[in-house]
């Protein structure tokens, strides 16, 4: 394990399904990797990330990965860190291609927050083994959070509750009840009769900023508090039409 001081660009991303089932950020990586960097004596010479990014999408669909690598093949960095290899990817296929176009130049090294990522050796070949299939089970495991996410809005859905999306205009989630068991959608007083200004405005032939600007006045209350705005009056005219 090489103990030579190296700049490194550090590289962190985080899915949307994983941000849903977990919560994850992209903080605790970052942390994670500053630790690793000082007790290796690296420096950190570049930061790059893809948030909300699924990791089987190859380099050239993820901006972050696709700069940080330049930094390589440019010789501005030494390497690459990551926290873990399912950082890098979460599909078999696009780990090996990245550490392999990493590997192209001898000198350029990878490593996670627990040390160096060893090159394939034609001499271990159970090295190459073992990387591939940990690989193999993250891209396993990010198939399973989507079908549990999958799994739970369709029976969310199916028993009458809202599993997707934000809350629209003039509703809120509620709270589980006896007469409520399903957590469905209940009405807001306010906003359904700003709901219903709003249709009857527009059923008079009133634009859009017309529309906004009469609710405004008018004192109807936004989601998330003051002025109507036209493009937010259209969405909400389209999601009505959509829905019936």
């Amino acid at each position: 394990m090489t103990t030579r001081p190296r700049r490194l660009v550090a590289y962190l991303r985080v899915s949307t399904i994983e941000q849903a089932e977990h919560g994850y950020g992209l903080s605790a990586q970052r942390t994670a990797i500053r630790a690793a960097a000082k007790s290796a004596g690296h420096r950190i010479v570049a930061w790059h990330a893809d948030e909300g990014m699924s990791g089987a999408r190859g380099p050239d669909d993820r901006p972050g990965l696709t700069e940080a690598l330049d930094l390589i093949a440019s010789r501005k960095a030494d390497g690459l860190i990551v926290r873990d290899l399912d950082r890098l990817a979460r599909a078999v296929t696009v780990q090996e291609a990245v550490l392999a176009t990493i590997w192209t130049d001898p000198a350029a090294e990878v490593f996670t927050s627990t040390g160096l990522v060893p090159r394939d050796d034609p001499d271990d070949p159970m090295r190459t083994a073992f990387r591939e299939m940990a690989a193999v089970f993250a891209g396993l495991e990010r198939r399973m959070i989507a079908k549990r996410l999958r799994d739970g809005r369709r029976a969310k859905a199916a028993a009458g509750g809202h599993s997707i999306g934000a809350t629209p205009y003039g509703w809120k989630s509620a709270k589980r009840s006896p007469t409520n068991p399903n957590g469905a959608l209940v009405p807001i007083p306010a906003e359904q009769a700003a709901l219903r200004r709003m249709t009857e405005l527009h059923a008079d032939g009133a634009s859009t900023h017309q529309i906004a600007a009469t609710l405004t006045a008018e004192g109807h209350p936004t989601k998330r508090g003051g002025h109507w705005a036209s493009a937010t009056v259209a969405r909400i005219l389209s999601r009505q039409a959509t829905r019936g």
